[in-house]
């Protein structure tokens, strides 16, 4: 059951719901579920949401909301998003408590990953 005025679901824009669902699956291996052809949903993935139809994106330097993923291993996280088609927006930097890099995935929606290493 939801958590009384927590957050519980997240949506972002994308411009093709195919590349999306393709890159987030190679990348982190998450499934989804279409509703229609302009909604893709995931869940399990520490927070659930989904993906509609749009040509917008979501990015810091529009003032978006960044999420940011967690990983035991940067360098390993970096390679994999790479690899699936995702672009590094911001290079691995340290900062206080740990490191971290940025990166867009092929609808242009902007997301982070972080280490404690």
């Amino acid at each position: 059951m939801p958590a009384h005025e927590k957050i519980n679901y997240v949506e972002f824009p994308a411009r093709d719901l195919a590349v999306t669902k393709s890159f987030f699956t190679a990348a982190f291996g998450w499934v989804f579920e279409s509703y229609g052809p302009d909604y893709i949903a995931f869940s399990g993935q520490g927070l659930d949401g989904g993906f509609f139809k749009s040509d917008l994106a979501a990015s810091t330097r529009n003032g978006s909301a960044l999420i940011v993923f967690y990983s035991n291993n940067l360098e390993q996280t970096l390679a994999k998003i790479e690899a699936s088609g995702g672009g590094i927006v911001e290079p691995i930097f340290s900062f206080p408590g740990g490191r971290r890099f940025h990166f867009s995935e092929p609808s242009g929606n902007e997301f982070a990953v972080w280490s404690e290493q």
